[in-house]
């Protein structure tokens, strides 16, 4: 069975946590900013966990990471 690759554009965005989950970035912060308040931007600069619907995928994407 050959070896399988890594998603590089996928490996660039999602890191692996300590317990095993990943994060990832959020998105709506890259412009037209000036309507949405401080609070929201505040909180889009948080990284996020990609939710368990999306583990699967991430599993086939990101096999050895």
């Amino acid at each position: 069975m050959p070896k399988m690759k890594t998603h590089r554009a996928t490996a660039k965005r999602f890191k692996r946590t300590a317990n095993g989950l990943w994060k990832r970035a959020r998105a709506w912060r890259s412009h037209l900013l000036g309507h949405k308040s401080s609070k929201r931007k505040r909180r889009l600069r948080q990284p996020a966990v990609v939710s368990a619907a999306d583990r699967g995928r991430m599993q086939k994407l990101l096999p050895y990471m």
